[in-house]
């Protein structure tokens, strides 16, 4: 396969969520191998000087995110129910897939776990849930939590959330596309995901 899209993403992040659902589907079809690279936004908005999610700190743009957010997930037939709290994030599953990023049962891993949020109004911070998502991918669930909430693999998602900013990120979903020859571009937005895609298999106008 062409050079991977890594795919940014935070299970808090509302945009991110379609784009989730959406990305692995659109990958295969065009060829493109992706790249899962979880990261917390907690970091990268306190650095931006925000307390929380700016959806929170702005009521405006808030009502027009889940309104937009609707009419996206219509659009692609995704499933959609509005969060009884907001923003959920998942640190446990963030972990796992921080450790295990390159195994098969990933994408549907994240998938599942996006779905209990934003489809079916689960707390997915609760460890329960995380595991029975899990669950429903691999055999050794348990193993497997034990071990991301151990040293050396709970470092991987420190490591991503620093690397994430290194890399000028400052929300989700984002995609990075590219190698060290060519260089790198950086999508921003569950609407750049197909760009993201074109660019890597060559297919853009623009020439540096």
């Amino acid at each position: 396969m062409p050079t991977a899209v890594e795919f940014w993403f935070e299970f808090a992040s509302s945009y991110s969520y379609p784009a989730a659902l959406r990305i692995q589907a659109a990958a295969d079809r065009a060829g493109v191998a992706i790249a899962y690279r979880p990261f917390l936004l907690g970091p990268i908005f306190r650095e931006q000087g925000y307390e929380s999610s700016p959806f929170v700190q702005y009521p405006a743009k808030g009502r027009y995110m889940w309104r937009d957010l609707e009419r996206i997930c219509a659009i692609h037939g995704i499933a959609f129910r509005k969060p009884s709290s907001f923003p959920r994030t998942s640190v446990l599953g963030a972990r796992l897939v921080a450790a295990y990023a390159d195994e098969e049962w990933v994408p549907g891993f994240v998938r599942a776990l996006y779905r209990a949020n934003f489809e079916s109004d689960r707390d997915i911070d609760d460890a329960a849930v995380v595991r029975e998502c899990l669950a429903a991918s691999v055999a050794d669930a348990d193993a497997r939590i034990a071990a991301a909430q151990a040293e050396p693999l709970k470092q991987r998602l420190r490591d991503n959330t620093t690397r994430a900013a290194a890399l000028g990120l400052f929300g989700a979903p984002s995609f990075r596309v590219g190698d060290a020859q060519s260089g790198y571009e950086l999508f921003w937005g569950n609407d750049r995901l197909d760009e993201a895609l074109a660019w890597a298999l060559g297919r853009h106008a623009l020439q540096r």
